[in-house]
């Protein structure tokens, strides 16, 4: 899935037209299809440009915009209605893990956009500590694999359980085969590094490998 920037989402819809394992996504959608929201953009709207995914509650949503788990969970019922496939972000921040407050955090935004079971095995989930984006520091796949495990059982003691789960976090050429190569990560999720084109196409071979 490439989540590109709202006004390239046409360009990037046309380039994989006829590759039926690659996705074109939108960054963020606005939870109503239609109304007075200037700069917004609806499901429909991106569905109509070419999308068929969406992030929703990216950690920079969340903290720079004040997005909340209710929202999220608005967000994530607009995707599934508009045909869109909704990968759900979460994670927590530096001082929450410091805490011992991961799985708090993990488990508490899980329940807010997904408490009414909406979505269940239509989604995606990406966890994404907050403290590893853009720090060049990332889990170590032991650590991201336990909140994988516990991901994954709050998932399944709510019959959700073909879910996947991808890792994001300062993913990069020079961790991806170590974090991949963890069986408990379905894949990641890739921000700066996707920006070099020939690193990213080395990035996604390593993970074909």
């Amino acid at each position: 899935m490439f989540f590109a920037p709202a006004v390239s989402i046409v360009t990037v819809a046309d380039g994989v037209r006829g590759h039926a394992d690659l996705l074109a996504g939108v960054q963020n959608i606005h939870w109503e299809p239609k109304g007075p929201f200037t700069g917004e953009v609806s499901g429909p709207l991106a569905a109509q440009a070419g999308a068929r995914a969406t992030l929703v509650g990216h950690s920079e949503r969340r903290h720079l915009f004040g997005e909340t788990d209710e929202q999220t969970a608005r967000k994530v019922d607009a995707a599934l209605a508009a045909g869109l496939v909704p990968v759900l972000c979460v994670g927590e921040t530096l001082a929450e893990r410091e805490q011992d407050q991961t799985m708090t955090v993990v488990t508490r935004q899980l329940a807010g956009a997904l408490g009414k079971g909406a979505g269940g095995d239509d989604i995606v989930i990406a966890y994404e500590p907050v403290w590893a984006i853009g720090t060049g520091r990332n889990a170590t796949p032991r650590d991201a694999a336990q909140v994988h495990r516990a991901i994954r059982r709050w998932l399944a003691d709510r019959g959700i359980t073909t879910t996947r789960v991808l890792y994001g976090g300062s993913v990069s050429l020079k961790n991806a085969a170590e974090l991949l190569a963890e069986p408990e990560l379905d894949g990641v999720l890739v921000g700066g590094a996707s920006l070099d084109p020939s690193g990213w196409a080395a990035l996604v071979r390593t993970g074909a490998a």
